[in-house]
């Protein structure tokens, strides 16, 4: 039988069939997939071959085959180990949601985040969510995000859940799709995602006002079917985003504004830090690039792993396995 993880808990997955049954099932010995060294070999979203055993009254499925990935989204451990996880597959766009303080999301997170998506060529949406609880200078802010994110490409939609302000707007843009929702612990993930499709009444908590933190209410990723022909993929907070796997000649590419002006540079393997005649760097200096968006080029180049987009004060799904 062939069918659809829909969501995993580490040693069980649900899988659902063809014709729409769901399955528990566990997994045959240990799949490995070629090149990919992670802590979850099968993630939501993994098209898999599986046989159904039946013991007693029981019936349980056994994973035996993963089927190939359109894509996947991978991240580097955040403990330190030389493992990745891999937080879905076969997605079709990612919605990347952003507070400003309540918690913070920091330009370098969302940087990471989207220099992978660009990588494995998913689409993503930035969603500037909780606008009617920001004040003047909140609201200018996020104006000045969209201005950066906007001018290079991606799409950015200001959204309030708990107001239902733009809501219908996510909606159309998820129609016919497969979406991932991700981002910190407590920027409202699950109270846009009950906004949306309110029959899924996903547990949601409050931000703790001693830390300005999300406490965790979702502990693994899950995938839901929609009312309105869609999907949606629901993940734990992610407190921080370790880049894999791209080569350093590579990396600029996966910053459009930087790809855009790359022939312009006197050397072809122009990596954008000490080189004459840079036209990146020249674009910095003329301010028609973003300081925010080299800082961040910068530090994946050199591999550093700053705390400072690494939220340690919230909830990892990492820290559950």
């Amino acid at each position: 039988m062939t069918g659809i993880v829909y969501k995993s808990t580490g040693s069980w997955y649900f899988v659902k069939s063809a014709d729409g049954e769901f399955h528990q099932c566990r997994m045959k010995g240990k799949l490995r997939l070629k090149g990919i060294k992670s802590t979850n070999p099968i993630a939501v979203g993994d098209k898999v071959v599986f046989d159904l055993e039946k013991k007693g009254d029981e019936e349980t499925g056994v994973i035996k085959k993963i089927l190939d990935r359109d894509n996947f989204i991978v991240r580097k451990s955040v403990n330190l180990s030389k493992q990745t996880h891999i937080i879905a597959a076969n997605i079709d766009q990612v919605f990347l949601l952003i507070t400003i303080n309540n918690p913070p999301t920091f330009t370098t997170f969302i940087d990471r985040f989207l220099v992978s998506t660009r990588a494995y060529r998913i689409d993503t949406i930035l969603v500037f969510n909780k606008i009617d609880s920001y004040e003047i200078e909140e609201r200018a802010e996020i104006l000045y995000l969209k201005d950066i994110y906007e001018a290079i490409g991606y799409r950015c939609v200001e959204v309030s859940a708990t107001e239902n302000k733009n809501v219908s707007e996510i909606k159309e843009i998820m129609t016919g799709k497969t979406s991932m929702f991700v981002g910190h612990s407590g920027v409202g993930k699950s109270t846009l995602v009950n906004a949306i499709e309110p029959t899924l009444n996903l547990k949601t908590k409050q931000i703790s006002d001693q830390h300005k933190q999300g406490q965790h209410t979702t502990t693994f990723a899950e995938m839901f079917d929609l009312s309105f022909d869609a999907r949606i993929i629901d993940t734990p907070g992610i407190k921080g985003f370790g880049v894999v796997d791209i080569d350093k000649y590579e990396l600029g590419d996966y910053f459009p504004e930087f790809f855009a002006l790359k022939q312009d540079c006197k050397f072809n393997n122009c990596i954008h830090t000490k080189e004459p005649n840079c036209a990146v760097k020249e674009a910095l200096e003329e301010e028609r690039i973003s300081w925010s968006r080299y800082k961040s080029y910068l530090q994946i180049l050199s591999g550093d792993e700053e705390k400072e987009h690494f939220r340690t004060d919230v909830w990892d799904e990492e820290d559950n396995e």
